[in-house]
């Protein structure tokens, strides 16, 4: 696999567990969550994102998820918890979360969760549920930028540290893989979205109970095997 687009296709859909979120209940199926992500991509597609667009995404929730995957479908790159918005396209964010950003002319914002009153946002739920279920056209190379967090990251970059991640603590299929830092670290995002996803495990979104096979956590987990995401990719803080 060269991109992150691969990771969108249509052979790998299947019944297999791929992503829980243990604070509300939500479960999501790859093929579930490949179909929403095509939806997705569709959406921001409508939104004017393109290839080398940033697009900022706001929480730890299935959408944010679902919005990763759809942008890095397009070429275009993510911002996790953006504090700078003059160059994004769009921002993915909770509807409470939209009023704090000040999005340039062009610029569309995506709530979740309750429905805005802004006539200017799209609606996640409504607006995704509305599309094709295909992914968007879009060429993507492998080192092109997907992510920047305190520096600028490829496809590749975030394919290696998955790689890297998978190797230090045999993660494979069926494990879960509890999302413990923050998404704005590059190397949570390889570890802990795009590692479980290529390796068939389960990316789990945990809360005060969980306990998984695997953690990404800067701190210890006596009960789980642990990947520093600060030592994959050079984004240490």
């Amino acid at each position: 696999m060269d991109t992150l687009r691969g990771l969108l296709a249509r052979e790998r859909r299947n019944d297999r567990l791929a992503l829980r979120d243990d604070r509300t209940g939500r479960e999501y199926d790859t093929h579930r969550l490949l179909t929403n992500a095509w939806k997705v991509s569709n959406l921001l597609h409508q939104c004017g994102v393109r290839a080398g667009h940033t697009v900022g995404l706001v929480g730890r929730t299935p959408e944010a998820v679902l919005a990763f995957l759809a942008t890095a479908s397009l070429g275009a790159v993510v911002r996790f918890d953006p504090s700078d918005e003059n160059d994004l396209r769009a921002v993915v964010a909770p509807t409470d979360d939209l009023d704090r950003f000040d999005l340039p002319p062009g610029s569309t914002p995506v709530a979740y969760g309750a429905e805005p009153d802004d006539p200017g946002a799209r609606y996640f739920e409504r607006d995704v549920w509305s599309q094709n279920p295909t992914l968007a056209p879009s060429a993507v190379a492998t080192d092109d930028p997907v992510l920047t967090a305190d520096a600028s990251f490829s496809h590749a970059d975030l394919l290696d540290g998955a790689e890297r991640a998978v190797e230090r603590v045999g993660m494979d299929a069926g494990r879960t893989v509890a999302v413990r830092a923050p998404l704005a670290l590059a190397g949570t995002v390889a570890a802990g979205l795009v590692a479980p996803l290529l390796t068939d495990a389960t990316v789990v979104f945990p809360d005060s109970d969980t306990v998984a096979d695997v953690a990404v956590s800067i701190d210890p987990a006596p009960e789980e095997a642990v990947c520093d995401p600060t030592t994959l990719l050079d984004d240490s803080p």
